[in-house]
């Protein structure tokens, strides 16, 4: 598979997974034995669903951008900014805040599917916009 069909896969599953809680449209886009690497996540694809639906659960209006993409060989970086408003449970009761955060991931592929995954959330940034984490002083949001 091609480095330009590699990034629309993880197109697919930003789109559909994330922004449109189509679970089953992920099926093929992961490989038999995917693994999960990011802190925090479910090891399988199975998993990795419910962690979306969560996800989806605590943020209903949860829409990722895709600010940039690079690809070489069987990797695919992406770069991306995360926006929702916290309506559900989330590390307590919802707070009815928004959120806004940067997030960038790495997938490798093989024939077509992802294999690996790792993942890097700013999740303090979200704590402190929740209201769930107090900002260090002398810094400004």
């Amino acid at each position: 598979m091609s480095q330009e069909q590699n990034r629309e896969v993880l197109r697919a599953v930003i789109e559909e997974g994330f922004n449109k809680g189509n679970y089953d449209a992920l099926d093929p886009l992961f490989a038999p034995g995917y693994q999960e690497h990011q802190f925090g996540l479910h090891k399988t694809l199975e998993g990795f669903k419910r962690d979306i639906q969560y996800l989806r659960t605590a943020f209903p209006d949860l829409h990722l951008t895709i600010d940039d993409m690079a690809s070489d060989g069987d990797k695919v970086w992406i770069l991306m900014t995360a926006r929702g408003t916290n309506h559900g449970p989330f590390m307590g009761p919802p707070t009815g805040q928004s959120m806004e955060i940067t997030v960038m991931d790495v997938c490798r592929f093989e024939n077509g599917q992802i294999v690996e995954h790792w993942g890097v959330p700013d999740r303090f940034a979200v704590l402190i916009q929740l209201g769930l984490l107090q900002q260090p002083a002398g810094q400004r949001s």
